[in-house]
């Protein structure tokens, strides 16, 4: 069962990076979806190996559309569910408070500069 399946909502959790003994990791995302249900869900969703990365151009209350696939497994006796996506997409612009997120160890541009050089805006 590993059909191509959408959930749409704002991020409520992005957690951090796991890293296992095999050098396998995960990073965990919760969106709270609103549009299906009369009561909202928060839904938890993992991405693996090189889609870790991905997750930190996202801010907390961003609206995203999560692309996921459903992965279920049995390990001793017991039965578990994934949701696995696979795409991520913001469905407009992160929330103005938390627009940027800075890169440790870069300078932070002085209030009033100009921070990002390859801006379309002309002054």
């Amino acid at each position: 069962m590993s059909g191509k399946y959408k959930a749409s909502g704002p991020i409520l959790n992005i957690g951090e990076t796991q890293t296992f003994g095999s050098g396998f990791t995960k990073r965990e995302l919760v969106i709270t979806t609103e549009a299906d249900s009369k009561y909202p869900q928060a839904v938890k969703f993992e991405v693996t190996k090189d889609k870790c990365v991905e997750l930190d151009q996202y801010k907390l209350g961003q609206n995203v559309t999560v692309s996921f696939n459903l992965r279920g497994n049995e390990y001793n006796g017991k039965y578990f569910v994934n949701l696995q996506a696979w795409k991520i997409e913001a469905d407009g612009p992160a929330p103005q408070q938390e627009q940027r997120r800075e890169s440790p160890g870069m300078p932070t541009a002085p209030t009033g500069a100009v921070a990002d050089e390859d801006d379309d805006i002309p002054f």
